[in-house]
């Protein structure tokens, strides 16, 4: 036992303190015996010998992970309680529970080595294989794929080996091409979701190392952390209570249970990863990290959804699905002509032979003819689906995004990015986001006297540094140097900190040691303050503190100390004095706190007496009057939602620009708790005149918000305390802050405002027209290929039996219409021009009025110039069938080269602006001439063409260019503002 417990040899020579080393030698005796009976065992050998903490003396050897971690799973109070508390594991964990570990970088290592790091082995993710099989589970491809199969089977036979594959192979070709185009971007798509999450995932935790409080990631916790807890963290690690008040824990993550766990020394110190802090504050002690911790295990088996179809994509493939049932029908009924053209001997050789002579064709040829139909009828089902409108989604989403973060936003959810361009009202808080946030004390009254700090009476400075050292979730810590004081906490709490460490000179550390906490009240948002009661260990004596918002304060204060340290008693007139101070405080963009106190025994909120207000400044941020105009200019409404009074409110709006100087504030401008107090109906008519709601509680948000989108508004919210969970969820958008935001409250958000700009937001806004309106531009581009190549070949096979446009052909076109042009256009970057537009909001179509008159009077001049040629080009430009069929192949595809041009700008008439900035277009541009040049030139027998000359190419492109000045022209042409389809539908109903 004497060298289990290795008592030190200063101990044993003090006889006075015998008798102690024995009753520790009988007490660890017992414990350690009932601990040899249970399997589970904490301690295997024995305490280390030295209670320093340098790395050479730490041994682990005496802890066991599997029971640190059972311990808290399990939530074994009396197993604890037979280990001696906290405080012993602690001891065990070489942990000191005020200044925690060294944190030395070689005690970091040795404990991940010991007990793991805080990260969790994830699920694999998909590898580029399980992404191109899935491209062949399309209905399509794999029909296309059966066709290439028996038209290469049968050319093969009929041709021979040297010429025979080129139909089949190069459907294969151009098949297998198109599934890697999707395989790939979904792929990317994947990698930059996994490279998200990290970034998502990677939260920064504040611990205690060395006696100092100090911010680190999440995935560098290890065993034997002291981390500091307040509301809204999410719980890092498995771990132990040490110390704190009223902390209370949403545990509804892990068990489902809505109702909050209280933490406590006595009946549940445990501490679940993973849970939420939903009250008060504390410190952990952390027993297990990473995989074996309960979240860990969980998070190890589940796999991150990358796979999210946003609204509009679900949109997209519905469109795709009804385009292709169209396509379908057309490709049916080309089978049945064609076939009924062949059986019946209408359809004749290139000598002017019927194909079909009954018995007398052999069975080869029919098969071999009956496989050529069945594919020209395939092909143009392949054709008719746009399935370029899901690539060029996730092209633009996956561009944007990328885009977005050098913007200062963090996508989580790929339909924000899309649903932000919808937006029609933002409801924005004040602090942080409007504001810089960098908060400072810059006037001070006592009483109804404004005073320099110098001036205040004696014992008013002591009891307001005891109310600002004692009544705070902060900290103040010397600096490494000894030369100055680092602060930490909430910004408001750092001014209030700064203030009196600088002004008053309070020793922070000094009068934790002259009292002692008994009770406190962490603040919150519905009371607006927050209280502690101490006593003296001087004297005995209890005192009550209470800080917050000063009209909330000086309700529950019957008197105040003035300029002398006199108490004198609060009548009506003072009152009203000290209200009209705090009015004038907050009409000049200050924050008003207060700080109260009383010799009481119990946490009262009554009878007070008022030691002194403070006003805090915290200026607008630069750049956001600006942002507030661009957002009103492109029609979005601005409601600033804010716990300050109503004159630091209106102050703030008007400085931001939110609320104009002549405005009427009547309805502009309301409380919380008068909106609260509202029937339905009457907020349902002010809804729309509310610019700013002062003095407002989370619920209030949340009831505005919902108002909002029942009156059939598209609501972005941002928000960044975990009570503003339920709003960011219920908004459309839910935008937190990444700075100031808690990780409840980014997790409930879309997007993440990563430097909590609100000129951010208005980026984000403008990103978010961006990707609607170049998704539109696509959805025009594709839909008039399909359209023209649709109507030429079904006219083509029924009048002639034959089909201009050949499987390979229509196949090069659709492939590179589908990923060029996607890509082309996609890549468009957001302009000006987005904010000048009204937003989308709810109920406008996705192909507008503007997009059907674009693609028709293309589609229109593509199909009239086509069958021109088809049935006339041969007697036109004197050529041959072949050299014919080449002019029509080139011709269409010089049309969507040039109509390209036209998508870039749905309504204005000049294409060209701002083209010489997007380099990338331009590349594949020529990308795509290239291409289209090799195709015709030098491979004739691939894709069944014939050379050209140089007037036939120039014949070519004078036809495609025509798309210019013909785009030009149909963009003078009106259109109606009502949606075509809705008069479709009135006409239903009055038919009704």
């Amino acid at each position: 036992m004497e060298i289990l417990l290795d008592f030190s040899d200063t101990l044993n020579n003090i006889p006075k303190l015998r008798w102690k080393k024995a009753f520790f030698k009988i007490h660890c005796s017992i414990i350690l015996t009932s601990l040899s009976k249970n399997s589970n065992k904490l301690f295997l050998h024995n305490f280390s010998r030295s209670p320093s903490y340098t790395l050479v003396n730490l041994d682990f050897d005496t802890i066991h992970q599997t029971s640190l971690t059972e311990l808290v799973k399990k939530k074994d109070l009396e197993k604890l309680q037979e280990l001696g508390g906290v405080q012993t594991l602690a001891s065990a964990l070489k942990t000191d529970t005020e200044a925690g570990i060294t944190g030395n970088e070689e005690e970091i290592t040795y404990r991940k080595t010991e007990f793991g790091s805080n990260t969790y082995k994830k699920p694999p993710s998909k590898t580029i294989f399980s992404f191109i099989w899935e491209a062949f589970k399309d209905l399509t491809i794999l029909i296309l794929l059966g066709c290439a199969a028996l038209s290469l089977a049968f050319g093969i036979k009929e041709d021979g080996l040297k010429e025979g594959w080129y139909d089949g192979g190069s459907i294969f070709l151009a098949v297998f091409l198109v599934i890697a185009v999707a395989a790939g971007s979904n792929y990317r798509q994947d990698r930059q979701f996994v490279k998200l999450s990290k970034i998502s995932d990677n939260i920064q935790i504040e611990v205690v190392r060395g006696g100092r409080r100090q911010q680190i990631s999440i995935f560098e916790i290890v065993v034997g952390d002291l981390v500091c807890l307040k509301i809204g963290d999410q719980v890092p690690a498995d771990g132990l209570f040490v110390n704190g008040h009223s902390l209370q824990v949403d545990e509804s993550s892990m068990t489902g249970e809505s109702d909050l766990v209280e933490i406590n020394h006595t009946q549940n110190p445990f501490l679940v990863s993973g849970t939420k802090i939903a009250d008060g504050y504390g410190l952990m002690l952390v027993t297990s990290v990473g995989k074996n911790t309960s979240w860990g295990e969980m998070m190890s088996q589940i796999n991150r959804d990358t796979n999210e179809l946003t609204p509009l994509q679900a949109r997209l493939n519905n469109l795709t699905s009804s385009i292709g049932k169209v396509g379908l029908a057309v490709a049916v009924l080309v089978l049945v002509v064609l076939l009924i053209r062949y059986f019946t001997g209408t359809t004749r050789d290139e000598n002017g032979n019927p194909k079909y002579i009954g018995k007398k064709t052999k069975t080869d040829d029919i098969i071999n003819a009956v496989v050529g139909i069945v594919s020209a009828a395939v092909t143009i089902v392949v054709v008719a689906i746009p399935e370029g409108l899901p690539l060029a989604v996730t092209l633009t989403l996956a561009y944007s995004m990328k885009r977005m973060m050098a913007d200062q936003a963090m996508v989580r959810k790929l339909s924000a990015c899309e649903t932000m361009g919808s937006a029609t009202t933002i409801c924005t808080d004040k602090t942080g986001t409007l504001t810089l946030n960098q908060m400072k004390v810059v006037k001070f009254w006592q009483g109804i006297e404004s005073i320099p700090e110098s001036a205040i009476s004696r014992i008013s400075v002591e009891l307001i540094k005891q109310g600002v050292a004692l009544n705070t979730t902060g900290s103040v810590h010397q600096t490494a140097s000894g030369s100055g004081f680092e602060v930490s906490g909430s910004p408001t709490e750092k001014a209030i900190l700064n203030w009196a460490v600088e002004e008053l000179k309070m020793d922070m550390e000094m009068i934790k040691q002259e009292f002692e906490i008994l009770q406190v009240e962490a603040f919150n948002s519905k009371k607006k303050r927050s209280g502690v009661l101490i006593k003296s260990k001087a004297d005995d004596s209890t005192h009550v503190h209470w800080k917050g918002a000063a009209e909330m304060i000086l309700a529950t204060c019957s008197s105040y100390y003035d300029g002398s340290g006199i108490i004198k008693s609060i009548n009506e007139n003072e009152r009203y004095k000290l209200k009209k101070i705090i009015e004038g405080m907050a009409a000049s963009s200050l924050r008003c706190i207060a700080f109260a106190h009383k010799q009481e025994n119990s946490l009262k909120e009554e009878n007070l007496i008022l030691l002194g207000i403070v006003g805090i400044k915290d200026p607008c941020r630069p750049g956001v009057k600006k942002a507030v105009e661009d957002c009103h200019n492109a029609g979005v409404n601005i409601k600033m939602i804010t716990g300050d009074n109503i004159f630091t409110a209106k102050a703030i709006a008007t400085e931001c620009g939110i609320l104009k100087p002549d405005q009427d504030l009547k309805d502009a401008v309301i409380e919380g708790e008068v909106f609260r107090n509202l029937t339905h109906e009457q907020r349902m008519e002010k809804i729309d005149k509310i610019y700013v709601m002062a003095r407002s509680s989370p619920f209030d948000k949340l009831l505005m918000v919902q108002c909002l989108k029942q009156k059939g508004h598209v609501v972005a919210v941002t928000g960044d305390g975990t009570n503003d969970a339920p709003a960011l969820k219920e908004a459309d958008i839910g935008l937190s802050m990444g700075i100031q935001g808690t990780e409840v409250a980014k997790e409930s958000s879309d997007i993440v405002i990563l430097d909590d700009n609100f000129s951010s937001v208005a980026t984000v806004l403008k990103w978010g027209r961006c990707v609607y309106n170049n998704i539109q531009k696509f959805i025009q581009f594709q839909l008039t290929v399909n359209i023209a190549a649709l109507v030429i070949n079904f006219v083509a096979a029924v009048s002639s039996g034959d089909v201009p446009l050949t499987a390979v052909q229509l196949l090069w076109v659709n492939l590179i219409m589908d990923t060029l042009g996607a890509l082309a256009l996609a890549t468009e970057k957001p302009t000006n021009d987005l904010m000048e537009k009204p937003p989308v909001g709810r109920s406008q179509p996705l192909i507008t009025n503007i997009m059907w008159r674009n693609l028709i009077f293309q589609a229109f001049y593509q199909i009239a110039v086509l069958l021109t040629l088809q049935f006339r080009g041969k007697s036109i430009f004197n050529v041959s069938e072949g050299v014919n069929d080449t002019l029509i192949f080139n011709i269409f595809v010089l049309c969507q080269v040039f109509n390209e041009f036209n998508a870039r700008k749905l309504e204005k008439r000049n294409v060209f602006k701002g083209i010489q900035t997007n380099k990338l277009f331009l590349g594949i541009i020529g990308i795509t001439i290239v291409l289209q040049v090799v195709m015709v030139e030098f491979l004739k027998k691939f894709a069944d063409t014939e050379r050209l000359n140089w007037s036939q190419w120039l014949i070519c492109i004078v036809i495609g260019a025509m798309s210019w000045p013909i785009g030009w022209v149909v963009k003078c042409i009106p259109v109606p503002q009502r949606p075509i389809f809705s008069y479709l539908k009135w006409n239903k109903k009055s038919a009704v």
